[in-house]
Parts: structure tokens; C-alpha cells; sequence
């Protein structure tokens, strides 16, 4: 039944979204809402939903929670999100997500960055 659950998180375009951009790093709310342009109680939302059924976890960095994919991820959502990376090429909103997290290393500073995450390291993964 853990498929199940898996296959009734995929079939949100905004969990979609979530999961294609936390596939390349770990993200906190703030970036996720600036770069897929959300208000955050969607986000939020939608991360607590992925967070139930054990897609993503959480961890919390001073006042800031970080998320990213559960590790180890299940076989059935490694392959959709390789189907995800595929999709890049055909559906232009997930490659307008990762551009927009690709430019705001300039634009945003929440101060989600902690001694064990500094900011340097948050600037270089969200220029991928």
C-alpha cells in the first residue's frame, strides 16, 4: 500500500513542483514559496502532506525548518523523480521553478543559514 500513497502524493502539480526542486537540494519554506511564486500556507501545506506519507522530513535549523526528500527514498519515487528530471524538457513550469531558485542566491536572505549550513553553502547550491 506504501505505493499507493506514494502515487496520491504525485498527482498534485504543486507537490510535483516541491519534489522536482527538492530532488536537486534540501530547501526551507521561504525559498520553496519565492521560487514557485506560492503563498506559504500552500506550501507548507503540501510540504506537511509529503511529510505524512514519508516523501520528504523535515529538520529544524534555529526558527527555520529545512526540507528535503526522506532518505532512503522508496524505489517507486526515485523513479518518478527520475521521470520528474525527465519532464524538464517538456514542461516548461518545472524549468521556470529551478531557474527561479537558480537566481534567488541574489535576491533572498531569509537567514535560514546556521554554523552547520552557512550562507556561502546555501548561495552555491541554489546557483545549480
Amino acid at each position: 500500500m506504501h505505493l499507493l500513497r506514494i502515487y496520491d502524493c504525485l498527482c498534485d502539480a504543486t507537490r510535483l513542483r516541491l519534489l522536482n526542486l527538492l530532488a536537486e537540494q534540501a530547501l526551507c519554506v521561504c525559498h520553496l514559496e519565492a521560487a514557485l511564486k506560492l503563498p506559504q500556507a500552500r506550501i507548507s501545506r503540501h510540504l506537511a502532506y509529503l511529510r505524512r506519507n514519508g516523501l520528504v522530513t523535515a529538520a529544524q535549523q534555529g526558527p527555520w525548518r529545512v526540507y528535503a526528500l526522506a532518505e532512503p527514498a522508496p524505489a517507486a519515487l526515485r523513479a518518478n523523480l527520475s521521470c520528474l528530471q525527465d519532464a524538464r524538457a517538456t514542461e516548461p513550469q518545472f524549468a521556470q521553478d529551478l531557474e527561479r531558485l537558480a537566481h534567488l542566491a541574489t535576491k533572498l536572505d531569509c537567514g535560514c543559514a546556521t554554523p552547520d549550513v552557512p550562507r556561502r553553502k546555501i548561495l552555491r547550491l541554489t546557483r545549480r
